[in-house]
Formats: structure tokens, C-alpha cells, sequence
């Protein structure tokens, strides 16, 4: 039952990343990734509240923490697009774009990580 739980997760995490991709991408029409950033920077974000609700002070279930942070935010995040996209971005001629795309998305998932860390430890 895990694994069931875990691939219903992962169903409805790459149904919201379409979703969240796609409804920023529409109001950002640029050169710069925008869906992606947002995507792996809000990931980086429930990642860092769910283990600390999870991991930290044991107050998410056991049996909720796999389909939610294996499952949701495993599909939910796109390091592979974002790497993807910065290899278009270099090929394309925009090394500085491809460049801050994974400088700023790296660190802006580090802040983001711990921002969640801190909401979750403050919360939990």
C-alpha cells in the first residue's frame, strides 16, 4: 500500500507542477524560466516545513510523510527541467541567463529550505 501511496502522490505532484509551471510561464513570456524557478524554489519551501513537521518534531503522521515528500514533491520539483532549460538557455547563446538560472534557483532553494526549516521548527 506505501508504493500505491507514494505513485498517487507523484500523479498529483506532476498534475500541480503542470499546473503552477504553466500558470506562471503564461504571465512571464520571457527568455528566463520563470515556471521552473517557481516550482523548485515553493518545493524547496514544503520540503523544508514537511520535514520539520515530519523528521524533526514527529508531528506528521508516518504514513503521510512518504506520499507527501517522496511522491508530491519528488514530481513536484524539476531539477532535470531546470538543468535542461539552463543547457538550452547556454546553447543558445545566453550564458549569463543559463548561469543565473542555476546560481539563483540553487540559492534561492537554499533560502527557501531553511525558511521552511524555521516555519516548521517555529510551528511545530
Amino acid at each position: 500500500m506505501p508504493l500505491v501511496l507514494v505513485a498517487l502522490g507523484g500523479a498529483a505532484g506532476a498534475a500541480a507542477r503542470y499546473v503552477v509551471d504553466g500558470f506562471v510561464a503564461e504571465r512571464t513570456a520571457g527568455a528566463f524560466p520563470w515556471g521552473t524557478f517557481v516550482v523548485n524554489i515553493s518545493g524547496s519551501l514544503v520540503l523544508g516545513l514537511l520535514f520539520a513537521f515530519a523528521i524533526e518534531r514527529d508531528v506528521l503522521p508516518a504514513g503521510v510523510r512518504a506520499p507527501l515528500m517522496i511522491g508530491f514533491l519528488g514530481a513536484y520539483t524539476t531539477f532535470s527541467t531546470l538543468m535542461l532549460e539552463s543547457w538550452r538557455l547556454w546553447e543558445d547563446g545566453a550564458v549569463v541567463l543559463a548561469l543565473a538560472n542555476i546560481v539563483g534557483s540553487s540559492l534561492a532553494g537554499l533560502v527557501a529550505i531553511v525558511a521552511g526549516l524555521t516555519l516548521g521548527r517555529a510551528f511545530a
